[in-house]
């Protein structure tokens, strides 16, 4: 009788093993061996292998046995997606590429002190996020051409710097579309992406073309056009200290660096008004 009750016993902990979930068995296994991080959200769906781990507004990814530990971003080349920037600007429409991946990086920096920079890198991050002090600048000095204009020929006013790699970029285009603007986007090179603005910038319809770069369409090169406008911008960009995109500059000069969500935008561009 003892022999059978303890069978039971054992299949019953076998039973209970196998039906609990990857997160189930991901969390288990990181509160042994990330004992004093807090995990908000496990994701062993989406991607192939991996378990995506949410840490307050943090983001790494472990194996199904919680045994490597990873930090980076994940593409899908499929897709032509960046999952890792998706998730990381669902998390926190305000963050910013280079902070997020410092705060990031804290994450592997050891069992024994990974909360306390993961704390630190997340205040160094809203610091960087929140605006800094304001300032204006003169588009006096751009030439016309450089520019692809594109939104509605009627709407409000904005100049956008833009990289067509950076995926704030491709997210904060999608927002303006929506509100309805009249978009002035000048592409400058921060992350490499000079052959792929030449094409959009010598395409018969540059905002078709636009758009398609940012979903990732591959894009046949055509006539070679002339793109010293293009030259104008970055040389622009450089002697005023615009290193990262986007940065949204507005009719009266007013500068917004990095990625806002909509209601945000909306509350800025009033204040030109007022």
């Amino acid at each position: 009788m003892a022999a059978t009750v303890l069978g039971l016993s054992v299949a019953g902990i076998a039973l209970a093993a196998d039906t609990s979930s990857p997160e189930d068995r991901v969390r288990a296994l990181l509160k042994t061996r990330l004992p004093k991080t807090a995990i908000s959200a496990i994701d062993c769906g989406k991607i192939g292998g991996l378990c995506e781990i949410t840490a307050g507004d943090n983001l790494f990814y472990v194996d199904a046995g919680a045994r490597y530990l990873m930090i980076g971003r994940v593409y899908d080349m499929q897709t032509r997606q960046d999952i890792t920037a998706a998730r990381l600007l669902e998390m926190n429409p305000d963050m910013l590429v280079g902070s997020a991946a410092r705060a990031n990086a804290a994450a592997a920096t050891g069992e024994d002190d990974a909360p306390q920079q993961l704390a630190a890198a997340s205040a160094r991050r809203e610091q960087q996020a929140a605006p800094a002090k304001a300032r204006k600048l003169s588009l006096a000095g751009l030439p016309q051409d450089g520019a692809i204009v594109w939104g509605n020929p009627a709407g409000q006013t904005v100049t956008v710097f833009t990289d067509f790699r950076c995926g704030y970029c491709r997210a904060l285009t999608g927002v303006l579309k929506e509100m309805n603007l009249r978009v002035v986007e000048r592409p400058i090179s921060v992350l490499g992406s000079r052959d792929v603005t030449d094409r959009v910038y010598c395409a018969k319809n540059r905002e078709a073309a636009l758009h398609a770069a940012y979903a990732g369409e591959p894009l046949k090169a055509g006539p070679a056009c002339n793109t010293s406008g293009l030259d104008a911008n970055e040389a622009f960009a450089h002697r005023h200290g615009l290193n990262g995109t986007p940065v949204i500059v507005r009719s009266d000069g007013a500068v917004l660096e990095g990625y806002r969500p909509r209601a945000f935008l909306e509350q800025w561009l009033r204040e030109t008004q007022s």
